[in-house]
């Protein structure tokens, strides 16, 4: 009986349908995509004790260090300690950073388990400095362990793992902080109706998304969390990111039913907030079943695990760089834009929080640099260059006669441009976006976010130039690719794609500078800096960003100045 060999630690009477065991009883698989599949359509989710056997297949055969504490090390700690303590008199772990054990569907006295197994790996895991997903881990589990002992050796096995490029839990600030980031990157290009809605209601952004892990190791209902751990034990840590973008999706659909908050109201507490989700995301079995969760978050098309690893490296190279490897206390993201110091001939303060919105993470954190502005420096695109030369990133904001407003968010510096020789070539890479703010606000980001399928690792043969509609009908250069490193998100420059109309983002000589190629260009201006044009460009997918053809009142370039590293 699934009670007495892998639920001594559960509270039957708490598991309502997940009591009553049924469906397969044993599953005879060693192919790894089958067992994806299986995880998926929860091939195990009816039979408690088919579960637990299969988590002790999937965990065992997680390559490990080779000095891994396993079932028998704990047994000589327990020996060798004693009695156990009841677990109000046995403190979780610092590194869990108060986050509570969450009972799920545990007996009372399963709690000082759960308690001492943490203990014990915070003294066979010195190395582990920030878990806050710790204490949900260790009790999903512990309900589909046979012993303490069992259990301590699984959650040994997840913290050992040394697969090369797979993560499974975070075990410093640094990866943790970093992952928030990400997580906001991802929200801010996957899930953008209600990054927006946050942005809205809560003062700091990042102090909310700083919970996204818990929204699924703490705060969702047992059902759901231990669907997602049947394919996180298989697939890794990828689908946190899903699952946790799919709530944010659906919180966002609650909250546009709520009839209380359709009024425009300024940003709230963060905390209001975040409560406000958590309070969500704890009651979401009355409205979405783990399925229709899973459904939601399989939908998602995001990058490759290997893409959004290259981008958690990036954000904690960022961290790193800024001196942030431990934690400290948050800074509000928001305040960054002080209103009484930012001065603009073209945008608010406002407006320009809420461009600041769109930038990765990693630059949010940085106040904005005013390099080059017509009304100063004069209308020259020698004094242009010379004025942003050596800044990365850059902000280009234009106001056009008309008073229409828009501008490119430019990921790479303008001395780029010199690789190209007399070539005008283009640079960049995916993380460039255009935008246009009045008469109505709009970004247009990289067409290959919004269309996977357009990426291929098909190589294309260097020194092909592509045609674009830029002043006297130059040809533009396309740049040279690597295949020795890939990220379209990233290093658009060393990713190969099917079409080379898509990877066009930036580029500038002595005539002019272009924002976007393919088929026409999202902004061409000419060496003056008076004249510019507007058109759909295949990189960026977008409409004319103003009036096809139209003359500059006032043009701006803003850098961004890391006030921490400072």
């Amino acid at each position: 009986m699934a009670e007495e060999e892998y639920g001594s630690f559960v509270d039957w009477a708490q598991m309502g349908d997940m009591a009553k065991s049924s469906g397969p009883t044993k599953v005879d698989c060693k192919d790894l995509k089958e067992f994806k599949q299986m995880a998926r359509q929860g091939y195990w989710a009816k039979n408690h004790k088919l579960r637990a056997q299969v988590y002790q297949q999937l965990i065992k055969a997680i390559p490990c260090r080779t000095v891994t504490p396993d079932a028998e090390v704990y047994r000589d700690i327990m020996k060798s300690t004693g009695s156990k303590k009841p677990s109000s008199h046995i403190p979780l772990p610092e590194f869990v950073d108060g986050n509570p054990l969450p009972k799920y569907c545990l007996k009372a006295e399963a709690l000082s388990s759960a308690h001492q197994i943490m203990n014990c790996l915070a003294g066979q895991f010195p190395d582990v400095s920030h878990c806050p997903s710790l204490p949900a881990v260790t009790a999903l589990l512990l309900h589909f362990s046979q012993d303490e002992a069992q259990c301590f050796e699984h959650v040994s096995r997840l913290l050992a793992c040394n697969e090369p490029g797979k993560r499974l839990m975070d075990q410093t600030f640094l990866a943790y902080e970093s992952s928030c980031m990400t997580f906001g990157d991802l929200a801010n290009k996957y899930c953008a109706p209600a990054h927006k809605l946050i942005l809205a209601t809560a003062q700091d952004v990042q102090e909310v998304y700083c919970d996204w892990q818990r929204w699924i190791l703490g705060d969702l209902p047992f059902s759901h969390a231990v669907r997602v751990l049947d394919i996180y034990l298989v697939e890794g840590y990828k689908i946190l990111y899903r699952v946790a973008i799919a709530l944010l999706k659906f919180y966002r659909k609650h909250k546009a039913g709520d009839q209380t908050s359709q009024a425009a109201q300024p940003p709230e507490d963060s905390e209001k907030v975040r409560a406000d989700i958590q309070a969500f995301v704890k009651g979401i079995a009355s409205t979405v079943s783990p399925e229709k969760l899973l459904e939601k978050a399989f939908s998602l098309r995001l990058f490759s695990r290997k893409e959004i690893t290259l981008l958690q490296l990036t954000n904690e190279k960022s961290l790193q760089q800024r001196g942030i490897t431990v934690k400290q206390k948050r800074r509000n993201v928001q305040l960054t834009l002080n209103p009484e110091t930012f001065s603009s001939e073209i945008v608010s303060a406002k407006e320009m929080r809420d461009i600041w919105s769109w930038i990765p993470e990693r630059f949010a954190l940085c106040q904005p640099q005013l390099l080059f502005t017509t009304s100063n420096h004069g209308c020259s695109l020698t004094r242009f260059y010379s004025h942003c030369e050596g800044y990365e990133p850059t902000l280009l904001l234009i106001r056009t006669t008309d008073g229409d407003v828009c501008g490119a968010f430019l990921s790479t510096d303008w001395e780029e441009r010199k690789r190209g020789g007399n070539k005008l070539s283009f640079f960049g890479t995916g993380e460039c976006f255009v935008f246009k703010l009045k008469p109505e606000m709009e970004r247009y980001e990289w067409v290959v976010i919004r269309h996977p399928e357009l990426a291929s690792s098909k190589t294309q043969s260097e020194g092909d130039s592509v045609a674009t509609e830029g002043e006297n009908g130059n040809n533009l250069q396309q740049p040279d690719k690597s295949a020795g490193e890939l990220s379209p998100f990233l290093s658009a420059l060393h990713f190969n794609l099917t079409s080379k109309n898509t990877s066009m983002f930036m580029a500038g000589n002595f005539d002019s500078i272009i924002i976007g190629g393919g088929e026409g260009n999202a902004l061409y201006i000419d060496s003056e800096l008076n004249h510019g044009r507007s058109a759909t460009c295949a990189t960026f997918d977008n409409p004319p960003l103003c009036a096809e053809t139209f003359q500059v009142s006032l043009l701006e370039v803003w850098g961004f100045q890391d006030t921490i590293a400072s």
